[in-house]
């Protein structure tokens, strides 16, 4: 059973940095595009950030991009996204995604389809002063 566990949110100031955790169980990251997608209230889900199979490239939002960067631990089977200069308007659930696939075409600027896509339970993210 594919198995997806988010960590790592919480609180903090504008300006503030933190460092989002998301570790498979039941199957291997390593060979899989894992994506990071967050859901502020009344809004959609959207594709933040994206690490393809292998780590042959990232993509990222236009909105993240610069102060955003996702990163893969293949010994602990796990991906991250570290996240500084944030702002009050990335508050929001973040998730991390796979579509089983190793590619990063269906993740971020764009239509996704909710239901290809594997996902964990989300964690808060809350920038506020």
């Amino acid at each position: 059973q594919v198995q997806l566990v988010e960590s790592g949110g919480g609180l903090v100031q504008p300006g503030g940095s933190l460092r989002l955790s998301c570790e498979g169980a039941g199957f291997t990251l390593d060979y899989l595009a894992i994506g990071w997608f967050r859901q502020a209230p009344g809004k959609e889900r959207e594709g933040v950030a994206c690490t393809s199979s292998g780590d042959m490239y990232s993509a990222y939002a236009d909105s993240v991009k610069g102060r955003f960067t996702i990163a893969r631990d293949n010994d602990k089977n796990a991906v991250y996204l570290r996240m500084v200069s944030l702002k009050p308007e990335d508050t929001a659930v973040y998730y991390c995604a796979t579509d089983l696939t190793p590619s990063c075409a269906n993740y971020v600027d764009g239509y996704h389809d909710e239901g290809a896509f594997q996902w964990g339970q989300g964690t808060q993210v809350t920038v506020s002063s």
